[in-house]
């Protein structure tokens, strides 16, 4: 079925930060079978713990996100696995997500499900000699996703290098 959420989807960048859940005992990725799958990749010129603070201070988002309109921490204290934040983005709110997986100023994994989709969202954080390395991965899969691909593979394509490029804007500032 193709809600009127996914109708907007197609029209608007989108960052959905849903996933799955596990024992974060081992590397969490990306469903590599799922339809929609998108990569991205930046250098941001700004040290690591700047970047690590902002990406995963939760509650911020929406100042630097404009997109997200709301972001609340359930868990409270520093993310980790099984810590649950609440946030608003174009489109869609009221998103419940987990954080599956967290290797401090290195890996973060977080997710939930949302109108029928299951994505898996992995951000790691690489230092190098001129900054750090961002790459993020997403994945998308259900109903949804099957109904309106090509879509959906084109909003998450748009949101996550939004995503990245308000991340550096940001954090180089």
């Amino acid at each position: 079925m193709f809600t009127p959420f996914l109708a907007k989807a197609a029209a608007f960048p989108l960052t959905f930060l849903f996933g799955l859940t596990g024992s974060g005992q081992h590397p969490v990725g990306v469903d590599t079978t799922a339809p929609v799958i998108t990569r991205e990749d930046i250098v941001i010129h700004a040290p690591l713990e700047r970047i690590w603070k902002i990406q995963t201070d939760v509650e911020n988002w929406p100042l630097w996100q404009p997109d997200v309109s709301e972001a609340t921490r359930v868990t409270p204290g520093r993310l980790r696995p099984g810590s649950v934040f609440r946030w608003s983005v174009e489109g869609l709110s009221g998103i419940t997500s987990t954080v599956e997986q967290v290797e401090p100023g290195r890996r973060i994994v977080w997710g939930g499900p949302a109108q029928g989709i299951t994505a898996v969202h992995v951000w790691t954080f690489t230092p190098r000699a001129d900054g750090v390395h961002v790459h993020t991965e997403e994945s998308w899969s259900g109903d949804p996703v099957e109904a309106a691909t090509s879509a959906l593979q084109a909003a998450l394509d748009a949101s996550l290098d939004d995503w990245v490029h308000n991340l550096k804007a940001r954090a180089e500032s």
